[in-house]
């Protein structure tokens, strides 16, 4: 094996010579970016301190970025004489990292190439005392060198989702050889933990840990609202294009259910009056949060205060979840189940993906493809009682069955950082 990685290496510097020239060529002629090149082949500055004692956290890109947040700042506390580095392999996981991170990571970059040469650079510059990945990051150089250099390597938060398992069961005998490279392979379910064992993963080195994502709190700062019999709808971090849907849907719906109130969060308060003109267009009564109006006299309240969203999603009936007939990939549905409110969201959930695939397995949650779906789920929601019931429920027992997940880490961590 280690002759293999030899001759791996050696070709690896040569090919790898090669990309770099064709990679800046083509960047120039198409006038792109080379954002990040230089330091996933290997070459960034570290700080000066950074040459022991150091935990490090890969998360690929935005949605792994905000999973680790809460075990990130768990960690942080509890191993307060340890560096904190963060890698991500994307610029949008770079720069959600830097600002999320700010005065708690010690050194936020790009996760290196998993070639030979770039590893070999990376460990040169940094040896942590332990490295964490979040989900499915099998880079198979990158696990290679962290055992070469004693460099205890965990996977946390894993999954595998249906269609990759088909892909990976053909080459169980490769990921065999990535995963003895590991000393722990912790999976979200049973189900991933028992696909990760027939691809590879060594039984005794593979648990279930639960998910890291639905390690949040409730808000419980008093919310000044006054909620009556009326069944609320929120919108919560919508984007431009999706209010049009979420009126339209609000519209036809009110004709059915008139004590049905609407609360519509613009992901974005510079959004706040082009959205106030939408509503205006449909001839409801509306009023804004900001002044504190409610729904005594108003059918729809815009929400254009900060930092109240995940307190309102405690008032509502029924959550819409934005940033989901878009690209933007969808927000975290959790802010609205840990209050026990059946969500819905549009198509585009890559942000939250293993998310949507535990809740969308029962009613908890609903992913629609477009405005029609959209209006009829809402309404089977409001009409059926039983159907309703047994939405929140679902969303309480599916929250409650998945608590811990940072705890257990931490713990592990705690084995090895002695």
């Amino acid at each position: 094996m280690n002759f293999i990685f030899l001759i791996l290496e050696i070709l690896s510097a040569f090919l790898f010579l090669i990309f770099t020239i064709l990679y800046f060529l083509l960047r120039k002629l198409m006038n792109k970016s080379t954002e990040g090149f230089f330091a996933k082949s290997g070459f960034f500055k570290t700080p000066a301190d950074f040459k022991e004692k150091t935990i490090m956290f890969h998360g690929v890109s935005v949605g792994e970025v905000i999973a680790l947040e809460n075990l990130i700042k768990l960690a942080r506390e509890t191993f307060k004489d340890y560096k904190i580095l963060i890698t991500t392999g994307t610029k949008t996981g770079q720069d959600i990292a830097k600002k999320k991170y700010a005065g708690v990571a010690d050194f936020v970059t790009y996760f290196p190439f998993d070639l030979p040469v770039c590893d070999k650079l990376f460990f040169k510059k940094i040896k942590p005392d332990i490295i964490l990945m979040a989900e499915t990051e099998l880079w198979p150089f990158f696990a290679y060198y962290a055992k070469k250099n004693n460099v205890p390597l965990l996977l946390i938060n894993g999954r595998i989702s249906d269609d990759s398992f088909k892909t990976y069961k053909y080459f169980g005998w490769f990921f065999k050889h990535i995963f003895n490279c590991y000393d722990g392979i912790f999976t979200q379910s049973r189900e991933d933990m028992e696909k990760m064992i027939k691809i590879g993963a060594p039984a005794g080195k593979t648990e279930v840990m639960k998910n890291l994502k639905f390690d949040i709190q409730k808000n419980t700062t008093p919310l000044d609202f006054k909620k009556g019999e009326e069944k609320i709808l929120i919108a919560g971090s919508t984007h431009k294009g999706e209010d049009e849907i979420v009126l339209k849907t609000f519209c036809a719906l009110k004709k059915e259910f008139k004590d049905l109130k609407l609360i519509i969060a613009p992901r974005h308060l510079t959004r706040t009056d082009s959205v106030s003109n939408l509503i205006k267009q449909t001839g409801f009564k509306y009023g804004f949060r900001s002044k504190k109006e409610d729904f005594s006299e108003n059918d729809v309240i815009l929400l254009d205060t900060l930092g109240e969203l995940s307190r309102m999603y405690s008032v509502a009936d029924i959550a819409f979840i934005g940033g989901s007939f878009n690209n933007t990939g969808g927000h975290n549905p959790l802010e609205a189940t840990i209050y026990s409110k059946p969500v819905v969201s549009g198509p585009s959930v890559k942000n939250f993906k293993d998310i949507y695939w535990l809740l969308s397995r029962s009613d908890a949650a609903k992913v629609v493809k477009t405005q029609e779906e959209l209006e009829g789920h809402i309404r089977k929601l409001l009409s059926d009682a039983s159907f309703y019931s047994k939405a929140s429920s679902d969303s309480t027992e599916i929250f409650e069955s998945q608590k811990g997940a940072k705890d257990f880490v931490i713990s592990k961590m705690k084995t090895i950082l002695k």
